[in-house]
């Protein structure tokens, strides 16, 4: 009973820390978009608003 008891804490706790150093991993991995790119991603972003149902006229 007691072997039980450790194996799921070690299941849920390690499961949580795996799940968090993903996390961790992956927002430290994460690079800023080049200026070119970000320029064409907020032109591209603007343009689907212009096309928007809310921006349209009645």
């Amino acid at each position: 009973m007691m072997v039980m008891d450790y194996l799921w804490l070690l299941a849920t706790a390690g499961g949580a820390f795996a799940l968090g150093a993903a996390v961790a991993y992956a927002i430290m991995r994460q690079r800023p978009l080049p200026p070119a790119a970000r320029e064409a991603q907020k032109r591209k972003v603007e343009e689907l608003y212009e096309k928007s149902p809310e921006n349209r006229p009645n």
